[in-house]
Formats: structure tokens, sequence, C-alpha cells
């Protein structure tokens, strides 16, 4: 059963903007932490927003002012707007629950391309 759907990717110059969209099904997405990750190639998975049970929003330092995290008002979609998008940003973003204890198995994310 797929629970976990990325969309929204694409090829954006330096400096643009584009909107992420996670689609989950389950209520275990809705009441626990969510987070945006992104994989560059040859590189680790990373952390790039969290938002809570209670909306409240977490950013490393590389993305912060930068990129939000929000939910829908039923909580099933999670998004992540991009702005001011800079060359390294380039990766295939993906979206979970931020708990290892109850990760889901990964979707096929999102190629997000960034131009120089």
């Amino acid at each position: 059963q797929v629970q976990l759907v990325e969309s929204g990717g694409g090829l954006v110059q330096a400096g643009g903007s584009l909107r992420l969209s996670c689609a989950t099904s389950g209520s275990i997405f809705s009441i626990n932490a969510m987070g945006w990750y992104r994989q560059a190639p040859g590189k680790q998975r990373e952390l790039v927003a969290t938002i809570t049970g209670d909306g409240s929003t977490v950013y490393p330092a590389s993305v912060k002012g930068r990129f939000t995290i929000s939910r829908d008002n039923t909580k099933t979609t999670v998004y992540l707007q991009m702005n001011r998008l800079k060359p390294e940003d380039t990766a295939v973003y993906y979206c979970n629950l931020v708990s290892d204890l109850i990760r889901r198995p990964w979707g096929r994310g999102t190629q997000v391309t960034v131009s120089s």
C-alpha cells in the first residue's frame, strides 16, 4: 500500500521557487511530526524541514528563511515551499515521518534541479 507520494519537483533557475507536495494516507502521518528530506548524488539523506503534530516547524541553517513546511487543514498533505533556490539545493526530495521508530518505507521522491 502506497503511503507517501511526493510531487512538484522540476528544473528551476537559481533564485527561483518551487512548491513540493507530499500526499499521505493513514492517520499516523497527521498526528506525528513529518519532515521533508533530500538526498543529493553521493551524499546522505538529510532532513531539511520538520512540522510537528501541533504545527511547530524546524529548519536547519542551510534552508532557514528560504524553505517553509506546512500542512493542509486535513493534515493529509504536507507542502514544502522553496524560495531563493540555490544550485546546492539540487537533490531528490522525500517526505516521511521524523521518528526512526515509526518511519514508513520511502516513496519515490521528486527531483529538484537548480541551474546556476
